[in-house]
């Protein structure tokens, strides 16, 4: 007896395509790049920006939890004023959060 032979169709292009581990590799790249690194990029931005318009009178909060009033503002530090007559020199990066921010010299009527 002759057993029946069935004819398989060939598997097309986009399957190939897709089954690729280069490709899914890509795919997997593309979608950790969208949902991890570039949100991280977009904090790190805005701590920069945050960090960067620091002035005198500002109420922040540092990294390590401690709450003053920035005194004065140099280069790479702060001078932050945490009790009466107290006051501590802080690298700018370690500020976390700003809660109060002082107006302009010029926009007060």
């Amino acid at each position: 007896m002759i057993d029946a032979v069935y004819a398989q169709a060939a598997p097309g292009f986009l399957q190939d395509f897709l089954a690729s581990p280069i490709i899914m590799m890509m795919v997997l790249i593309g979608i950790l790049y969208f949902f991890m690194i570039r949100p991280q990029l977009k904090r790190a931005k805005e701590h920069q920006a945050l960090v960067a318009g620091i002035r005198r009178g500002d109420i922040v909060v540092t990294a390590g939890g401690i709450v003053g009033k920035v005194s004065k503002v140099e280069d790479q530090e702060v001078q932050v004023e945490i009790a009466d007559g107290v006051r501590i020199k802080v690298v700018r990066s370690t500020i976390s959060d700003v809660r109060g921010k002082t107006e302009p010299a010029g926009t007060k009527a």
